[in-house]
């Protein structure tokens, strides 16, 4: 679709280049101008910009996919939606957003973010907007402490400068150095332009496993008391959680300014999966690759996962993580 009108626009274009032979002096430069409109026509269809033919949220999307695609998270999905579209209408926020999700692997941490970017940008994570750090592989050497501090904040502060809408991802931040997030709390903070640039629109997702063993405490003592895992509350884990990442000493946020200032929106607790929330990844993974989900392959993918503790077996060692390779061995 996208291919078939760019050779109309490109047909359009050339016609027009054509037409400058056919037509008097005079009339030239009318048609060298719609010729150099249409140029900008095809640029800007091709070229992503900031504005909102390419930047445009989608509350209802968004709420779509939580609630279809992300299994077993009833706390995050409810954030989620409520933070980001309250960020996203808002045309005047006091500050960025700044969200900490924490749990388990496979648990949907990076899932979220890619359904928050899907719901924002029209390119989604492949969006020039979006920008992801990974910690083992951008901020690998300890003695490059000073160089990374310096780099990161350039790079915000040129990304934000082209677009105030840019998200920005830092996964594995359990892994960070510890203080290397601290050189970006200025962008984060509620100044309502820094050098003459306004970071109030952007939005900053960080991704961790630290805290996850906490979460999975409460969890655990829920159903072991007999009780629905849906009765777990923000509540019940926001300030355990917060803390514990705080006194961290594994954790990228340890003793972070972050914290102690208050600069997170919300620290994102993410639940340790169950079987029959296994068997729902297995079954919305075989329907995004085009066939048709079975029951039975899931439940034989869902018994092949690790669960814990051992002789119970109430949640997914590794979530959803190895639900996609597993498909591979049973379809």
């Amino acid at each position: 679709m996208k291919a078939a009108r760019l050779h109309l626009l490109l047909h359009v274009f050339l016609s027009a280049g054509v037409l400058v032979h056919t037509f008097e002096p005079f009339t030239t430069t009318l048609v060298v101008g719609v010729g150099a409109a249409l140029g900008r026509t095809i640029y800007n269809y091709l070229h992503e910009s900031c504005d909102s033919k390419w930047i445009v949220f989608n509350a209802t999307g968004l709420q779509v996919d939580l609630e279809s695609k992300l299994f077993g998270q009833h706390i995050a999905s409810r954030i989620i939606l409520k933070a980001v579209t309250g960020f996203m209408n808002n045309d005047n926020p006091k500050k960025p957003l700044v969200l900490s999700l924490h749990g388990w692997t496979g648990t949907g941490k990076n899932f979220v973010s890619q359904l928050i970017a899907d719901n924002i940008y029209k390119e989604g994570m492949d969006s020039s907007f979006v920008h992801i750090f990974t910690s083992e592989l951008h901020f690998p050497h300890l003695s490059h402490f000073d160089t990374y501090k310096s780099q990161l904040q350039q790079w915000i502060k040129v990304n934000v400068t082209n677009c105030g809408r840019s998200m920005f991802i830092f996964d594995e931040m359990d892994k960070m150095q510890p203080g290397l997030i601290d050189s970006i709390k200025p962008y984060l903070d509620y100044y309502e332009k820094l050098d003459g640039v306004s970071y109030r629109k952007a939005i900053f997702i960080f991704l961790s496993n630290a805290g996850g063993d906490g979460i999975i405490q409460a969890a655990l003592d829920f159903w072991k008391a007999g009780r629905d895992r849906d009765e777990l509350e923000l509540k019940d884990l926001e300030t355990v959680l917060s803390v514990s990442v705080f006194n961290n000493k594994k954790s990228g946020l340890w003793h972070t300014s972050l914290i102690d200032k208050n600069l997170v929106d919300f620290f994102v607790p993410f639940l340790p999966l169950e079987y029959r929330h296994v068997v729902e990844c297995a079954m919305a993974e075989m329907k995004a690759r085009g066939v048709r989900p079975d029951q039975n392959v899931a439940h034989q993918v869902a018994k092949d996962v690790v669960y814990f503790p051992k002789t119970e077996r109430v949640f997914s060692v590794k979530g959803c993580k190895t639900i996609s390779s597993k498909l591979d061995y049973y379809t």
